[in-house]
């Protein structure tokens, strides 16, 4: 069993918490762009060609604190607050892939510590 519904709470095993964190630890933490969805990132699940699915990730619709996408996936940001970076989504699959930037750690970190921008605010 991999996970048990009661009264609409999933509630899910220990043993699959940490299958999972094992998968993501795995795949690479990657900066993708497109032909015309934008910029994205998050870990490279699978490629195909022109067509990747990430997971864990998050649109970077607005950088601040770094001049090109290679100096974010080696240096990630320099001013997190002005980011707009939108909530994180578990997978999605992307289509026309341009470029895909392998991201270090610092960037890694620098990326997913930026707080989640909403058209709201």
């Amino acid at each position: 069993m991999k996970e048990l519904t009661i009264d609409g709470t999933v509630y899910v095993p220990k043993s699959t918490q940490k299958e999972k964190a094992e998968m993501f630890n795995k795949m690479k933490y990657v900066i993708v762009r497109t032909y015309s969805a934008g910029v994205f990132a998050g870990y490279l699940e699978k490629r195909t060609g022109q067509e990747v699915i990430v997971r864990k990730v998050r649109k970077l619709w607005y950088w601040d604190g770094a001049a090109t996408l290679a100096e974010l996936a080696v240096e990630g940001v320099s001013k997190p607050k002005t980011c707009k970076f939108p909530c994180e989504v578990d997978r999605i699959e992307l289509l026309q892939v341009i470029e895909i930037l392998d991201c270090t750690k610092k960037a890694q970190e620098s990326i997913t510590a930026v707080p989640i921008w909403s058209a709201k605010e």
